[in-house]
């Protein structure tokens, strides 16, 4: 569905609507003015992404009741049911929160959405909110032009809420005004058909104006004025949250495959509600009398009566659907099934994970660690072995000098690493590192430069290719023993990165590499004694031996750089954290000197 589709609807209803009725004029101005309002809060929040926004909605998550208290709390603060949406689809595609997470939060959204109601009918019915509305405004203005993001978003936040009030005080004197000259109430409608027909008519008003906000402000202001009857409006409301799901639908048609699954979570939740809320409307009409009157609400107060249905549907739903969320996840799986997996191609880097700082770092990360699986295996395809057979292995040096060299077929530089390396280049373009926290943008930058060394060491995996293969497939003394021995050291390193990625991560750290590089210098000085001394002895030929040298200096560079691309991958993210580990990790020329030792340790043992 075409997003300009909604757009032209609405321009070609408001024209309309001007030729017939031109006393609706300031209402439908204060409907834009409501729904600037909504564009500028999204807008202000989103200005203080890249920070505690992201970080809270990913540890939120570990059990439902968490996700579903953060839904509502998030969007009762933001009074905006769509960035929260927004947010979560982002997170699910950068893979930081999972399926049953992000359903908690959309349930949670449902009921924290209720609340514009409430301040609708509670505040902006019964104060004169423009007398606040214009000050905000003001402010706002001046803010706008203030140095930094967070002081900006501040003024759009204010402009967001002076227009909202503006919208809501412009809708109500509008309704006012031409309730003397038209009764739209004549137009109500009884019984079941007012039912499914108002209901029908709510879900197209949010389609076209696409926010339930703006639906429910409208109703609620028509409700005031009496230019629509109670029965109505709660068909309205319950036809306003079917709407919703439009607008989900048609941003997950541009994301993946856990956005549309989310979207059909979406859809399943309002239908479902809303089909109980009509089956029921009798009994819940009745529960919200009971309730309103324990708690104050007089009789004729028909807007804070519609608040109190409104929040009691959407907690019904919750109540409904909350109990079956896991089944949930499983029906949305088998549903919407993850598609088959090609390696070749980035899994997480798309549009969605663009929107916020968190999720693009995240992703970014996500599909490095692509990248240094598929370059593993590209190093263990080049140098004979399989990263499956290394694992079964309880003597690398004994069982790499026995094994037959065995390449795995499609397994190539230009298939498996290429590809991955220029989308991550790609996407680490498209991020505008002046906008991002300096410890971000430090971040994205070395996992740009992770990436290059995974690269380089896949092509010095390609070039030891020839000579490792060739000693391997025909004996030759001396020279084959050496290049075994190079294979060992690598395959050794290959099961560590293995272990490394499938252990806890919770536990797991990044400093294991510094042993890792000692190791590594210490076997180049063992190797370059090994290969002058056969070269004495005669047991090699120096052009065999010069041969080797040069491929075990290519070997080490690869081993270090995967090594270097893991640290990164790996690593701390957290400023205060990664300065520690940073403290912590060897420099290179201790690394060279320790090595040194531990090699002239073991001489003389």
């Amino acid at each position: 569905m075409n997003r300009s589709i909604p757009v032209l609807l609405a321009l070609a209803l408001l024209l309309i609507g001007f030729w017939v009725y031109p006393d609706i004029q300031e209402i439908a101005a204060g409907l834009a003015m409501f729904l600037l309002g909504m564009s500028l809060l999204e807008q202000g929040f989103q200005n203080f992404s890249g920070g505690g926004l992201e970080r809270i909605l990913e540890r939120s998550t570990a059990s439902t009741p968490k996700a579903l208290g953060l839904g509502i709390v998030a969007t009762a603060l933001m009074q905006s049911s769509s960035l929260i949406t927004v947010i979560t689809i982002s997170f699910l595609s950068a893979g930081m929160i999972t399926l049953l997470g992000g359903i908690g939060i959309i349930f949670g959204a449902n009921i924290g959405t209720t609340t514009g109601a409430w301040l609708i009918a509670g505040i902006g019915l019964k104060i004169d909110i423009a007398a606040y509305a214009l000050p905000m405004i003001a402010i706002s203005g001046v803010l706008g032009f203030a140095p930094g993001k967070y002081l900006e978003g501040t003024g759009r936040v204010l402009g967001g809420i002076g227009f909202l009030f503006l919208g809501i005080y412009f809708m109500k004197e509008g309704f006012d005004e031409i309730s003397g000259q038209m009764d739209l109430a004549s137009l109500a409608m009884t019984g079941v058909a007012g039912l499914i027909v108002y209901a029908i008519v709510g879900a197209l008003m949010t389609v076209v104006m696409q926010s339930s906000h703006a639906t429910m402000v409208l109703v609620i202001t028509a409700l005031a004025a009496s230019q629509v009857t109670y029965e109505n409006a709660l068909a309205l409301a319950i036809g306003s949250n079917v709407g919703t799901t439009v607008t989900a639908l048609i941003g997950a048609i541009s994301a993946n495959y856990q956005g549309r699954r989310l979207a059909l979570a979406h859809l399943l939740f309002n239908g479902i509600t809303a089909t109980v809320a009509l089956i029921f409307i009798v009994p819940l009409a009745s529960a919200v009398r009971e309730l309103s009157d324990s708690v104050g609400i007089a009789e004729d107060d028909f807007t804070l009566r519609l608040a109190m249905f409104h929040t009691l549907f959407n907690v019904l739903g919750v109540g409904l659907m909350l109990p079956f969320a896991r089944q949930l996840v499983g029906f949305l799986e088998r549903q919407i099934p993850e598609p088959k997996v090609d390696i070749s191609v980035p899994h997480f880097l798309n549009d969605d994970v663009l929107l916020f700082p968190e999720t693009a770092a995240e992703a970014l990360r996500n599909e490095t660690l692509h990248l240094l699986s598929n370059t593993t295996r590209l190093v263990a395809s080049d140098i004979g072995v399989t990263v499956e057979d290394l694992r079964k292995c309880t003597d690398i040096a004994g069982d790499i000098s026995t094994s037959l060299f065995a390449r795995s077929p499609g397994i190539t530089y230009e298939t498996r690493v290429k590809p991955l390396y220029g989308a991550i280049l790609k996407f680490a373009a498209r991020l505008n590192a002046s906008e991002l926290p300096p410890h971000m943008s430090d971040h994205l930058f070395d996992l740009r430069e992770a990436a290059g060394r995974l690269s380089r060491a896949a092509k010095d995996a390609e070039h030891l290719r020839r000579n490792t293969e060739f000693y391997a497939t025909h004996p030759s003394g001396k020279a084959s023993r050496l290049y075994n021995d190079l294979r060992a050291q690598i395959s050794r390193i290959l099961i560590e990165l293995d272990a490394m990625s499938e252990a806890d991560p919770e536990t797991r750290s990044s400093l294991w590499l510094d042993d890792e590089r000692v190791e590594i210098r210490r076997h180049r000085s063992a190797l370059t004694e090994e290969v002058e001394q056969a070269i004495r002895d005669e047991r090699i030929s120096t052009t065999a031996a010069t041969s080797f040298l040069n491929d075990a200096r290519t070997a080490h560079h690869l081993m270090d750089n995967l090594l270097e691309a893991a640290r990164t991958c790996y690593g701390e993210t957290d400023p205060a954290l990664a300065e520690i580990e940073q403290l912590l990790t060897i420099e290179e020329d201790e690394a060279e000197d320790i090595g040194q030792s531990q090699h002239i340790a073991q001489k003389e043992a």
